[in-house]
């Protein structure tokens, strides 16, 4: 660790003596309008509908559109690829297509290729990766050359946000001529950008569709090429963009993003996602008789937490304290709830109450911010709990959940970037292997906002479920995070809070 430090400090310290020397990075992208960016992972296959990386959706949304998008600051549905559409009944949208669209190959774009992109990926046997995002589809239905219809297996209200975003249309005679495997390698879309160059695993080099659509709420992009590296080291993608190699990195660890805010001509911005943390306690006993089946207990622990010094002291940024059991952001969170400020005087009194005078001993399982959980494991032995911290990796805390074997939980939720509350009460609250409550009322309130396309319904029975939740403290909501990007001063950048960067509304100063 000390190595690794003392080599990050050497390499700051080189790209500060070139930038102080020579006043400006040594490459000046605007000159060339080319926008060099990077990211760690190696994406394997460029079809989004195979891939489950945050890069993937980068990379789709930049060559490809959906059916309609969701404007990024009023998250009001705009149309995109679909001029209109219109509900038939609860399990029953249409759609009037645009017309004069192509895609990059030249392809025309027509309700073909929506039915086919719909079909194939909402059919199980091509097996595509998040399932989630399409198993709602019972078929789509080609009604003439830019009409379609899209029915569901039951009553999908949450239709517009998974059409907004998740389900890109790729061309079906290009598609169906190379498969998954050639799409790929060499994606063709409708979007802003165009993929010019593929060298796996290395880069990819994307240039502007001088053909977009004018009509489009994407807008028209603005600069001419992007060079997308991939490389695996934090520390070399700092000191290329302190060199002027890189335009723009994310992802940055805090400690570095704190030396990058101090560099000239470096700009760091600490956004906030819809990635929320949250405790989990087992409620229902299925990990057998814990003493997180005593209300009384869950709300001490509630109280026992100084979720404001862990926000403001180690998250830093925009992120916030939430109260319930959602992103803020998301349709229907409610935070409107009772809430539970920092009062380990009233958490030992609760303690006390359930049974526990002296406190008790747990196992506290986490997988990802150690930090933050070493904070609250520090919170809960100031009153009484002894929290024996064990840190699994996501897939093995997942199995040993569906095991019942993780009576105490600190767990985070990105929602997959959709921008309605039924992705996340709906995987916790909803009897599935993850939840911990099995409270049927709450259950019951959530599959009927889950499965109701009135609006003003939706809104309230999500508050009713969300109010109980945090009236029983099934959970402890902590609070938002952050992620890093440090970037040239002279390009305009605006974070999301799904955190996928929408580059085809950046400009350069």
């Amino acid at each position: 660790m000390l190595k690794h430090l003392r080599k990050m400090s050497v390499v700051l310290m080189m790209a500060m003596v070139m930038l102080v020397t020579t006043g400006s990075p040594i490459l000046a992208s605007k000159a060339d309008d080319t926008l060099r960016f990077a990211w760690k992972k190696e994406l394997e296959t460029l079809d989004r509908y195979f891939n489950t990386a945050r890069e993937g959706m980068i990379v789709s949304r930049l060559i490809c559109d959906d059916l309609i998008y969701r404007d990024p600051v009023s998250n009001k549905y705009k149309p995109l690829l679909a001029k209109s559409w219109k509900w038939i009944d609860n399990t029953t949208i249409e759609f009037e297509l645009r017309q004069g669209i192509v895609f990059h190959n030249g392809e025309k774009f027509d309700a073909d290729d929506v039915v086919y992109t719909l079909n194939f990926v909402s059919n199980p046997d091509n097996k595509i990766l998040v399932q989630r995002n399409v198993n709602w589809i019972k078929k789509a239905e080609k009604l003439g050359p830019y009409k379609v219809r899209v029915l569901f297996k039951k009553p999908f209200p949450a239709v517009l946000e998974y059409l907004a975003g998740n389900l890109p249309i790729y061309p079906n005679e290009y598609y169906a001529k190379v498969g998954p495997e050639g799409f790929g390698r060499q994606p063709v879309g409708t979007g802003p950008y165009k993929v010019v160059e593929v060298d796996p695993g290395k880069r990819i080099v994307f240039k502007k569709n001088a053909d977009y659509f004018k009509a489009s709420p994407k807008g028209q992009p603005a600069i001419g090429t992007l060079v997308q590296r991939t490389i695996s080291e934090m520390t070399t993608q700092v000191a290329e963009l302190m060199t002027g190699g890189l335009d723009w990195i994310y992802l940055v660890p805090t400690d570095q993003a704190e030396k990058l805010a101090k560099v000239p001509n470096i700009k760091v911005l600490k956004a906030e996602t819809m990635r929320i943390g949250f405790l989990q306690m087992d409620a229902n006993g299925r990990c057998g008789d814990t003493p997180f089946k005593k209300k009384e207990v869950r709300q001490a622990v509630c109280y026992a937490i100084d979720r404001d010094a862990i926000c403001k002291n180690l998250v830093g940024g925009q992120s916030r304290v939430i109260n319930s059991a959602c992103y803020p952001g998301q349709f229907g969170c409610s935070q409107n709830v009772k809430t539970y400020e920092y009062n380990p005087v009233k958490a030992k009194k609760l303690l006390a109450e359930a049974g526990y005078p002296h406190g008790f001993e747990t196992d506290f399982y986490g997988y990802r911010n150690r930090p933050y959980a070493e904070a609250m494991v520090g919170y809960l032995k100031g009153v009484g709990i002894k929290a024996n911290l064990k840190y699994l990796k996501y897939s093995a805390l997942r199995e040993k959940t569906s095991a019942n074997k993780t009576p105490f939980i600190f767990l985070t939720w990105g929602s997959y970037g959709i921008n309605d509350i039924s992705n996340i009460t709906g995987s916790f609250f909803r009897f599935s292997k993850r939840d911990l409550t099995h409270d049927s009322q709450v259950r019951d309130w959530l599959e009927q906002g889950d499965t109701s396309i009135d609006r003003k319904v939706r809104l309230d029975v999500y508050h009713k479920a969300l109010s109980k939740i945090a009236d029983e403290a099934y959970w402890l909501p902590l609070f938002t995070w952050v992620a890093n990007y440090a970037f040239s001063d002279e390009l305009n950048f605006a974070a999301q809070p799904d955190a996928v960067p929408r580059f085809f509304l950046s400009t350069w100063k």
